[in-house]
């Protein structure tokens, strides 16, 4: 099949099988006519990558589940260690961002937001660290 059947049922845009190829991440046969010809295995990692990259994994990540995954002595230990490590930096993630939201609210509740030139949220965003 084609790059645009291709992107259909993976549910990516061309640009970025283009890009996953580019990268080594897949490699589809081509036609005498040097047109991409994806087969069914095509379609199953790139399906996999989409659901990867969609849990936030990085591209090195991918790279790693993605050969865990074709490789079928693997130890499901390998793979796991890989989710943990992306699962502990998303809750780093999550905790900076409650630390920037709660930061924000006390900014904004201490600021009048009306007419006169005085502002909390300024002056504390030019306090020195």
């Amino acid at each position: 099949m084609n790059i645009g059947d291709a992107a259909t049922k993976a549910g990516l845009p061309a640009k970025t099988i283009r890009y996953y190829e580019d990268i080594g991440l897949v490699k589809p046969a081509r036609d005498a006519n040097g047109y991409r010809a994806f087969v069914q295995s095509d379609i199953h990692k790139l399906t996999f990558l989409a659901r990867a990259r969609a849990l936030g994994f990085s591209i090195e990540d991918c790279r790693d589940l993605l050969a865990l995954w074709e490789d079928s002595s693997r130890a499901s230990s390998d793979v796991r260690r890989i989710a943990q490590e992306h699962l502990a930096r998303i809750e780093t993630k999550i905790a900076d961002l409650e630390d920037m939201r709660d930061t924000l609210k006390t900014l904004v509740r201490d600021c009048a937001g009306d007419d006169r030139p005085d502002c909390p949220i300024l002056n504390r965003l030019g306090d020195p660290a």
